[in-house]
């Protein structure tokens, strides 16, 4: 990557600071408290979301939630009356827009405008379209006949309607891949299980500092991105779903980042709905496919299936996979047919990694494929209940060099191989060292070559040593640490 771009990056930065604070100080807004995300990249198309706000920023100074007990908690999901389910947390005689971190939408209209960095005069401009105050005051564009390999960069502009002046103007950037045939350096970071209340700082999750300054060409997000079933507030309504969304993404950290770099965001259980959810199932008020339509063509930049392969030049292939959409019950007994996956998206799975000639391959994950995981867990497929699609996966895999498996979803950092294979597992860890827990640091294992029971996030470099293809694997502590390190070559 040329690192040229990390300082135009940080010169946006500034003028979004400036140009921002000048504006806010002399309009009524709609603003951009949420910034803007992109999504789905790849050589000739991106998606651009953004949301229009009532204030520039998340009210830190608001109330906090009341928090219900387990016991109500249960009879809560079990009634299903929203009127109650809000009743039990937020306080009398305030409404959700005056709770802590509250960053409620407002109306207006807004504006997109892209570039390439080196060609300024090559400038795209959209209509002014109207955000969706039935999607949470939201709107999405698809950018599409792109420049691979090229550095962009994006200006939104927000109105309240045409007789009002511009209120608020934002401006970010990202990267399209390069092509297949181009030998190019590539960085990337990997994370997973973020969530508002266990954040480590007051501005957001601070590994956004530390990636920042890596500033990788594309980033992943595994999913839980927030969770819906954790309390202040338990969002059993669609209400306290998007009220979650408001407040971590305007969390300074996440905004500013989430801006300037090439984006992936998948989704896990629960950012879909609950703990180990799958479909049929319902919180509180929301039904499965309503948690589906929020997290898919609301809250985040959308596709049509989530799952998508993007070859990231001659020696990166990544598959992001999708875990939830098509998967079986939980419940039911291991057997032919029980998916996670789905057969066409493992098919297609199948498919894309034999016709793949990149030097390596990624497959990125929600959840894990080798583990090890805790006995009592039944979500995934290192889990007992999915071991006959997990070793047809597992098996798959095996006759390839050079494929590589990534997952969020555990709260500890790992490195699985399985000794006489080709199979290695990479575990990136949840956001912050609160957040991480849920297995024994003396739990060492066999096939584990690495294991920290701690928060971070995975960050891995393809470049080329004499010519020679190198993938490199780092998992970082939250401070910007590099705890492991594995190292291979084609």
């Amino acid at each position: 990557m040329n690192k040229k771009y990390l300082y135009i990056s940080h010169f946006l930065l500034v003028t979004i600071l400036f140009f921002s604070c000048d504006l806010k100080k002399e309009t009524d807004g709609p603003f951009f408290g949420n910034g803007f995300h992109n999504g789905w990249a790849d050589q000739n198309s991106m998606v651009i979301w953004t949301r229009l706000t009532k204030n520039p920023e998340g009210n830190i100074e608001g109330a906090k939630f009341l928090i219900p007990t387990s016991k109500q908690h249960k009879q809560l999901d079990k009634e299903a009356n929203a009127k109650n389910i809000h009743k039990a947390q937020i306080p009398e005689g305030l409404t959700l827009d005056e709770m802590i971190g509250a960053c409620p939408g407002a109306p207006g209209e807004v504006k997109l405008t892209y570039f390439p960095l080196t060609n300024s005069a090559n400038k795209i401009e959209t209509k002014w379209v109207k955000v969706a105050s039935e999607k949470n005051f939201t709107t999405q564009w698809k950018l599409e006949k792109l420049l691979p390999g090229t550095k962009y960069v994006v200006e939104i502009e927000a109105r309240l309607n045409k007789k009002s002046k511009v209120s608020d103007k934002i401006e970010g950037a990202f990267r399209t891949p390069p092509s297949c045939e181009l030998e190019d350096e590539i960085d990337f970071c990997i994370v997973t299980c973020h969530d508002y209340w266990r954040k480590d700082t007051t501005t957001g999750h601070k590994i956004y500092e530390v990636m920042m300054k890596l500033f990788p060409d594309f980033y992943v997000h595994t999913g839980d991105v927030e969770y819906y079933d954790k309390p202040e507030p338990y969002a059993m309504t669609e209400d306290l779903m998007r009220f979650k969304w408001d407040r971590l993404f305007a969390l300074p950290l996440q905004r500013k980042f989430w801006s300037q770099v090439t984006t992936y965001f998948m989704k896990d259980d629960h950012d879909a709905l609950r703990d180990d959810a799958y479909p049929g199932m319902n919180y509180g008020t929301v039904s499965w496919n309503r948690g589906l339509e929020i997290f898919e063509k609301e809250q985040f930049p959308s596709h049509n299936k989530f799952y998508k392969t993007i070859r990231w030049g001659k020696d990166l292939q990544i598959w992001i996979t999708e875990g939830r959409n098509y998967r079986s019950m939980n419940s039911d007994p291991d057997s032919f047919g029980k998916s996670i996956f789905g057969e066409e998206q493992k098919q297609w799975l199948f498919k894309t990694i034999k016709e793949s000639d990149a030097t390596f391959k990624i497959i990125i994950n929600a959840n894990p494929i080798l583990g090890p995981d805790r006995k009592n867990k039944r979500d995934n497929y290192s889990n007992s209940n999915w071991k006959i699609e997990g070793d047809e996966i597992r098996d798959f895999i095996n006759q390839f060099d050079n494929v590589y498996l990534c997952n969020g979803d555990r709260h500890w950092q790992y490195v699985t191989h399985l000794e006489e294979t080709n199979l290695w597992e990479f575990s990136c860890g949840a956001g912050s060292n609160v957040h991480a827990g849920g297995w024994s640091q003396k739990d060492l294992r066999p096939e584990h070559r690495f294991l920290r029971v701690k928060g971070g996030f995975l960050r891995g470099q393809v470049s080329r040593r004499n010519g020679s293809p190198t993938l490199t694997f780092q998992h970082f502590d939250v401070d910007g640490n590099v705890v492991h390190k594995e190292v291979f070559k084609k």
